[in-house]
């Protein structure tokens, strides 16, 4: 296969990299990172991180007790957090079909792809595990909630580029593992705590993993990769947004510092875009510069975005404290 040369990917009247080229000169690049990958990812066993001593019969056809609130160890944002971060994982089935129709089943890129949805599957089975044998959420609200969410199906914005999904997984693996820590973090309980941070680690190297094949891709496509970039990061979503009462949730995580505009900005978007060095690249031709300004204008606007997000939530948390002080 002849590659063009990717130093003229934006420039006018010159092809751009096609999804198909990408993939063939990319996958020396996924099979470096998958080596990489398999030496440093370590086998843990969901089992062993759910305090199965706790369980017992739920009502129904074992006949045993029905689920009240009072039950749970966790705290009220992390029971919101936990239900937002498990039905997110549910969709695994659809996020596996989106990157193996995107990348492909075969080569290096299959091997991760399948490597991926494994270690993914873990996360799901011991979230669901922990809640249920722990009495953490509503047992009945969960699985509707499952069931509603599933049925809807789930279609990622960016499908239509190769580039475009590599950029935003290198994203929302970042914060994914932030809104698990920081769930454990507000739980309240130790050991919810403590299987949040064991899965936040398998999504930290899967972090890695992409965000450096993003930096291949800028490499091989500069102007192609900052533009899909500036695309990702000004319209970034994540991938549970469609689930029921996403956006109160959302808000509620966001007030109770699980996920917000800061959090976004500060732990998710900068540290990858100042670890790849976007906006410092240079050598770009048109399409590409103008991606970066304006790349670098809405970070700029966000941060801002950010601070009056701080100032609301500050005053919220006055207010609270206030009311409970009297």
């Amino acid at each position: 296969m002849t590659i063009a040369p990717a130093r003229h990917d934006g420039e006018p009247g010159l092809s751009a990299w096609s999804d198909a080229h990408l993939l063939y000169a990319l996958e020396e690049v996924v099979e470096k990172e998958l080596n990489r990958h398999l030496k440093v990812a370590k086998e843990w066993m969901p089992h062993e991180y759910v305090p199965w001593s706790d369980g017992r019969n739920f009502d129904g056809v074992m006949g045993g007790e029905a689920w009240s609130p009072e039950q749970s160890k966790v705290t009220d944002i992390g029971r919101i957090a936990l239900v937002v971060n498990l039905l997110t994982e549910d969709n695994l089935p659809s996020y596996h079909h989106e990157i193996a129709t995107l990348f492909g089943r075969d080569g290096a890129w299959g091997t991760w792809v399948h490597r991926w949805t494994a270690e993914e599957g873990r996360h799901g089975i011991v979230m669901r595990d922990y809640l249920l044998t722990s009495r953490a959420v509503d047992p009945v609200e969960l699985e509707r909630f499952r069931m509603a969410h599933m049925s809807e199906g789930f279609e990622s914005d960016n499908s239509h580029s190769m580039l475009h999904s590599v950029a935003y997984v290198a994203f929302q693996e970042l914060a994914t593992r932030i809104s698990h820590r920081n769930t454990g973090h507000h739980s309240g309980d130790p050991v919810c705590d403590r299987m949040l941070a064991r899965i936040a680690t398998d999504e930290n190297l899967h972090m890695v993993f992409y965000r450096n094949l993003l930096r291949a891709a800028f490499e091989l496509a500069p102007d192609q990769t900052m533009a899909a970039v500036r695309d990702v990061v000004t319209a970034f979503r994540m991938p549970g947004h469609g689930m029921p009462g996403f956006e109160r949730a959302a808000a509620r995580m966001a007030i109770g510092g699980i996920y917000n505009l800061r959090i976004h900005h500060d732990d998710v978007l900068q540290p990858v875009l100042r670890h790849l060095k976007v906006l410092e690249i240079g050598g770009l031709g048109p399409v590409g510069l103008a991606a970066q300004e304006e790349l670098g204008m809405f970070m700029g606007g966000l941060d801002d975005q950010a601070r009056k997000f701080d100032e609301r939530r500050a005053a919220i948390e006055a207010r609270r404290a206030a009311r409970a002080a009297s």
